[in-house]
C-alpha cells in the first residue's frame, strides 16, 4: 500500500479528453491498496484568459490583488470538479477540495502567496473513507480566510506540499515534457533529458528560469525529503527524479544545465549618495512590497562626489509598482537618474560539479563572446553562473553556452 500524490498541469487537463485520459491513468495505475492525492491546476490557457478578461476592464489588474486571486482561483476548481466527476462517472468514488479545504495555509501576499502550514485533515478523512481526492493546486487561504494564489507553477508547490504534510511515498509531476533537460528543448535541439538531479541543482535551475518546476516547489521537497518525479502525462516512460542525492554519478558533464528567464526586468539607480543605510533603504522598501529580487550590481560612479550606481533585476510582472518605489526613492535621495530596461534576459549555467573546476566561467563567457552576444551584469552563486544580456539575443546566447558545455547528445 503506497499513498501517492500525483500533480497534472495545464496542458494535462486542457480539454474533456485529456481530462478522462488523466482520470482513466490515474485508475490504471493506482493499486487496490493505494491512497491517491491528485493536484490539479486550471485547464490549458485559462489562467492567461482570466488575466486577458481582467485587463480588459480595468489596466494593470495586479493593482487590485485580492481581487486577483478571487480571479485566478477559480480556473483550479472548474478542474477539480470535472475531474472528481469523471472518477465518479468511472465507477471510483472521489471528492474535490479546494486548496483551503485542504488545509493549505498562507501568508497574506496577494498572488505570490507562501505556504506557512498544511494540515491535511479533511484529506486524511476522505482518503480513509476510499475516495481519491482531487485538490486544487496554485491556492491556499490566509489567517482571514481570504484565498491566495501561490504565483506561476504554484501547484507543483501545492502538490509536494501536502506530499510532505502526508508523509507521501513519492509526488509525481505530470507535464508535457518527459523529464528534466540540460535546457528548454524547445530552444536546444539537442538537450538531454537527465535520469537524476539533485534538489539544490534543480532549486538553482528552477530559480534561473527552467520552467518545468517552481522554485518553492522544490524546496518543499527538500524540506520534506519527498522524492520528485517529473515525467509525462502523455507516456509510460521514466522522466526525472529531483533527490536530495543522486544515486548515480554524470561525471562527463560539470554542468547540469543551461537557464534562460526572459521575465525579467533591469532597473538602475543611477547617481546614489555612497553612504551606509543606502542600499538597505532602497531594498528594505521593495521587500515590504513583496517584490523579489535577483541579480544585484553595485559600482562607482564618481569617487571625487562619492556617488554609486545600483543596478538589480526584478521580474517583469512587479515593474509597475518597482517603477512607483524607485522614482519615489529617487526623488528622496536625489540621485542623478533611474535607468528603466525590460528588453532584457537572464542566461545561467548550474550544477555542483563547477565548485573547484577552475575556467567554467571563462568557458561560458568565451561562448557568448564567439557568438557575439554582450554581457550587461554577471552574478554567481557557488553552483551557478548569470549574465543578463539583451532579450532578442536569448536563442543564440543559449545555444551557444549549451553547446561549449554539451558538445555532443551522448545517447
Amino acid at each position: 500500500m503506497a499513498l501517492i500524490v500525483k500533480k497534472f498541469g495545464g496542458s494535462s487537463v486542457a480539454t474533456p479528453e485529456k481530462i478522462m485520459a488523466v482520470a482513466q491513468r490515474v485508475l490504471r495505475e493506482k493499486g487496490s491498496e493505494d491512497k491517491m492525492v491528485v493536484v490539479v491546476s486550471a485547464m490549458g490557457d485559462t489562467t492567461d484568459n482570466l488575466i486577458t478578461l481582467a485587463n480588459t476592464l480595468v489596466g494593470q489588474p495586479y493593482t487590485y490583488a485580492r481581487e486577483m486571486d478571487m480571479l485566478l482561483s477559480t480556473g483550479e476548481q472548474v478542474t477539480i470538479a470535472l475531474l472528481a466527476m469523471t472518477f465518479n462517472k468511472l465507477g471510483h468514488p472521489a471528492i474535490s477540495l479546494t486548496g483551503p479545504q485542504a488545509g493549505i495555509k498562507t501568508n497574506s501576499a496577494y498572488t505570490k502567496g507562501k505556504i506557512n502550514n498544511v494540515n491535511p485533515v479533511r484529506v486524511l478523512e476522505q482518503l480513509d473513507k476510499g475516495n481519491i481526492v482531487v485538490v486544487a493546486g496554485f491556492q491556499g487561504s490566509n489567517g482571514d480566510g481570504d484565498i491566495l494564489t501561490l504565483g506561476r507553477g504554484g501547484s507543483d508547490t501545492s502538490a509536494v506540499a501536502l506530499a510532505g504534510a502526508l508523509k507521501a511515498d513519492v509526488c509525481e509531476i505530470f507535464t508535457d515534457v518527459d523529464g528534466i533537460y540540460s535546457a528548454d528543448p524547445r530552444v536546444v535541439q539537442d538537450a538531454r533529458r537527465m535520469k537524476e538531479i539533485t534538489c539544490d541543482e534543480m532549486l538553482e535551475m528552477a530559480r534561473l528560469g527552467a520552467g518545468v518546476m517552481q522554485p518553492r516547489s522544490v524546496e518543499m521537497g527538500k524540506h520534506y525529503s519527498i522524492p520528485i518525479h517529473v515525467r509525462s502525462t502523455f507516456t509510460q516512460d521514466l522522466g526525472t527524479f529531483i533527490r536530495e542525492v543522486c544515486t548515480m554519478e554524470e561525471k562527463e558533464f560539470i554542468i547540469k544545465g543551461v537557464a534562460h528567464d526572459t521575465n525579467v526586468a533591469k532597473i538602475g539607480i543611477l547617481g546614489v549618495p555612497n553612504r551606509p543605510g543606502i542600499a538597505f533603504k532602497i531594498f528594505s522598501t521593495l521587500a515590504k512590497a513583496n517584490i523579489d529580487v535577483d541579480m544585484i550590481v553595485q559600482s562607482i560612479r564618481n569617487t571625487d562626489k562619492d556617488i554609486i550606481d545600483m543596478i538589480f533585476t526584478i521580474a517583469q510582472p512587479d515593474l509597475p509598482q518597482t517603477k512607483k518605489i524607485v522614482e519615489e526613492l529617487g526623488k528622496e535621495m536625489q540621485v542623478l537618474g533611474i535607468l528603466i530596461d525590460d528588453k532584457v534576459a537572464k542566461v545561467s549555467i548550474v550544477g555542483a560539479g563547477m565548485l573547484g573546476s577552475p575556467g567554467i566561467a571563462a568557458n561560458m563567457f568565451g561562448a557568448l563572446s564567439d557568438a557575439e552576444v554582450n554581457i550587461e551584469v554577471i552574478s554567481t552563486s557557488e553552483i551557478s553562473i548569470s549574465c543578463i544580456i539583451q532579450a532578442d539575443r536569448v536563442k543564440e546566447a543559449v545555444n551557444a553556452i549549451h553547446a561549449r558545455f554539451f558538445p555532443k547528445n551522448p545517447e
